[in-house]
């Protein structure tokens, strides 16, 4: 097994869902330390259990607190309250939103809860907590494919990322290799609606589907 390195950013995942108790497994499963929270650390502990010696239980100002990447893992207007109740613990610190900005619809499907040419990213951006830094990250992917195309071989399965801090670029990039996908920057905040749900770069859009990264180049 690879060494950990020590000089890699601390992780949390804030909220064990299906999308971040998934993001959590991936991790581990590369080698990478993750500290999980929850809204009861019981759930975090039961995870952190099934997951291994790599897994940390915390309380979520704690984990806050002990991480450098932030992955809010949880439903869009719960980051907008998470934003605004962590303000302090998160100042300063890189913040991953996978969210996706929906809700069923009355047939069976979903729409968006913001505007049509509205992103969460673009949204939760002007909320930053002082010196915070944002990525769009994680959430282009079903939890089928983030589960299932990890780790891929030969080639591996692409996570397409925004953010305007290019500063923040290869610490981004780290992480979405650990977790086993190839990392593929589409530009900054702005661009987040593109690798949202019914973006051109979602699965849950025009998309439809995994791709490598000789596929997305041709979708950039």
């Amino acid at each position: 097994m690879a060494q950990v390195s020590s000089s890699k950013a601390k992780v949390a995942v804030i909220g064990l869902g299906n999308i971040g108790g998934i993001v959590a497994a991936n991790l581990v499963k590369g080698n990478r330390p993750v500290i999980v929270a929850d809204r009861t650390l019981e759930k975090a502990k039961t995870l952190a259990q099934k997951l291994g010696s790599l897994a940390r239980p915390m309380e979520i100002p704690a984990a806050i607190n002990e991480a450098d990447i932030i992955v809010l893992a949880i439903y869009f207007n719960a980051i907008k309250e998470a934003l605004a109740k962590y303000a302090a613990e998160l100042q300063g610190k890189i913040i991953i939103d996978p969210s996706n900005p929906i809700a069923p619809d009355e047939k069976g499907g979903f729409k968006k809860i913001i505007g049509e040419k509205e992103s969460a990213g673009l949204l939760l951006s002007k909320l930053l907590p002082k010196n915070a830094k944002l990525a769009k990250a994680l959430g282009s992917l079903s939890a089928g494919s983030l589960a299932g195309a990890a780790f891929q071989k030969p080639e591996p399965a692409v996570l397409f990322y925004a953010t305007d801090d290019t500063g923040i670029d290869a610490t981004i990039e780290d992480l979405i290799r650990d977790g086993g996908f190839e990392p593929v920057r589409v530009g900054g905040i702005d661009q987040s609606i593109r690798i949202e749900v019914f973006g051109d770069l979602a699965e849950f859009g025009a998309l439809g589907k995994t791709v490598t990264l000789a596929e997305a180049k041709t979708k950039l």
